[in-house]
């Protein structure tokens, strides 16, 4: 058949057409995104089990908007992050490993100030103090580049609402707007609130106000609106217009609760009262219900539009739970029982997290417990969102997407694979279990803690010890040298940072140096 013109130029019409057709349906059919991520909350802390069993912590919790959600989705049991805030945080926007990014402490919201405090052995290294940083050559910065960076690229508008603390102020990665989101509200360098107040102006207040006094939200200073109701009303606007435009979302709603200072949230504290719990303890409780209804209303607002299907939900806290006295009542290292110490710890009360993934259209309950670190949530993002070309600055990822396990696919090379800690650090004043100057790796069943400031090699059994109550080291030698090995590799791979003892300043062992 002879082709005219004519017929030339309607095929390609027809073709223009058709790819215009298959683009608008894949824009249209890539899932919205949503990070629930909570500041300081145990891995017990909420009613909803991430266990093999009902704790009796778990039961002093109300959240049932996430036990909805538990039906489902995917619960890993065994989900770690960081022993401490801004490490966990950089580690999910860049994939890397502390170990490798070297913000392996919190960062103060002034930029160039170490928030180490000081200690009579061993001098911290040259970490990077002031986060990570988007553009190179930012003094004490880790370059990188951030998924939401990505996600933009790819079509999705970027939503950023409550707290950031992913760099100082003074440095790009203060401002949320500079790390790949088209919408901030209320993050900056600061990694608390000062006020959950809205009487208080969230904390600004001329003459009293901080560092930490919460940005944004001035429509509700003055008024009652407690700061997670405030913020829960910002996001849901902020998602609005996309949904309006059909066009995919990325919202990252990291919640300043639970974080101190711990201020009851009257919605819901009285109950808790009548319960018996004292103030401090009641107070927590109503912060934890506070979030978990700010999910309840994010969540009716997807479905009211018609989009709660085609939206992924996932659900995690940044570190373990405080466990730390003034803060928190009852004594220290005691709140995440049977769980060893709290946040600041590398011991399971430090790092185990709770995180629930409900993928999109998909409403089954799956409960996961290969053991899964807070940088696979870069790959596993990306990968949800079906960007599958992209590009970075120079990060080599550490973390490893978790969609087959999300989809019910087993793999045994899950369990065998190795996960790294690094705290050359010293967080707080004095020691604790686990807290300043510490290294783990947990490979299956096993975990080897190593104590840099006593040269000393921990082995525990998490299987039939969740508690790391017994040393195995003595009586598993082999155990210790093979993990030993695997940790020390693992540090050497990502050119990680040792503190320095003052009385020779020579660099701490590495862990396979330690006899």
């Amino acid at each position: 058949m002879k082709r005219t013109k004519r017929t030339c130029s309607v095929s390609l019409l027809l073709g223009a057409l058709f790819m215009a057709l298959s683009v608008s349906g894949q824009k249209k059919d890539r899932p919205n995104i949503i990070v629930f991520f909570v500041d300081d909350l145990g891995w017990q802390d909420v009613s909803v089990p991430f266990y093999k069993e009902v704790t009796p912590l778990n039961k002093k919790f109300n959240t049932p908007f996430l036990e909805n959600l538990a039906k489902e989705g995917t619960k890993f049991t065994d989900a770690y992050a960081t022993p401490v805030c801004t490490p966990s945080r950089v580690s999910m926007l860049t994939g890397l490993n502390a170990a490798r990014h070297k913000v392996t402490n919190w960062t103060h919201p002034v930029a160039n100030r170490p928030t180490d405090n000081p200690d009579d052995m061993l001098t911290p290294p040259e970490w990077n103090i002031n986060g990570m940083s988007p553009i190179p050559n930012i003094p004490k910065t880790v370059y990188a580049t951030p998924f939401p960076q990505l996600l933009k690229e790819a079509g999705y508008f970027t939503i950023h609402i409550g707290k950031a603390h992913w760099g100082s102020a003074g440095t790009p990665a203060a401002s949320p707007l500079n790390l790949g989101f088209m919408v901030n509200v209320a993050g900056h360098s600061a990694g608390h609130p000062q006020s959950y107040y809205a009487k208080d102006n969230y904390g600004n207040v001329p003459g009293r106000a901080s560092l930490q006094a919460v940005p944004d939200l001035m429509e509700y200073h003055g008024g009652e609106t407690f700061l997670t109701e405030a913020l829960t009303l910002e996001a849901i606007k902020a998602i609005a217009e996309p949904i309006r435009r059909k066009e995919p979302f990325f919202l990252n709603f990291s919640n300043y609760a639970v974080h101190v200072p711990i201020q009851p949230d009257p919605r819901f504290v009285q109950k808790y009262l009548d319960q018996g719990m004292d103030p401090v303890e009641a107070g927590y409780a109503s912060l934890v219900e506070g979030f978990d209804k700010s999910i309840g209303d994010v969540v009716q607002f997807l479905k009211d539009k018609g989009v709660y299907d085609n939206t992924v939900i996932i659900f995690l806290s940044d570190n373990g739970g405080l466990s730390l006295q003034p803060m928190r009542t009852g004594p220290n290292h005691t709140q995440n029982l049977p769980l060893r110490a709290g946040k600041g710890s590398i011991y399971e009360g430090g790092i185990r997290i709770p995180l629930l993934i409900k993928n999109a259209n998909s409403h089954q309950a799956r409960t996961v417990a290969s053991p899964v670190i807070i940088e696979d949530l870069f790959p596993t993002i990306l990968e949800l969102a079906q960007v599958k070309s992209y590009s970075t600055v120079q990060q080599q990822i550490d973390g490893k997407s978790i969609v087959p396990l999300i989809d019910g696919q087993s793999d045994k090379a899950w369990d065998s694979r190795a996960l790294i800690w690094h705290i050359p650090n010293k967080w707080t004043v004095p020691d604790g279990p686990g807290i300043n100057f510490f290294s783990a790796v947990r490979q299956g069943d096993f975990k080897l803690v190593y104590d840099m400031k006593k040269a000393r090699l921990e082995l525990y059994d998490l299987k039939n010890d969740i508690g790391e109550t017994t040393d195995l080291a003595g009586k598993n030698r082999k155990k210790v040298k093979e993990l030993s090995e695997v940790l020390t590799q693992n540090l050497k791979r990502m050119e990680a940072q040792f503190p320095y003892d003052k009385s020779d300043g020579q660099r701490v062992r590495f862990p396979n140096e330690v006899n």
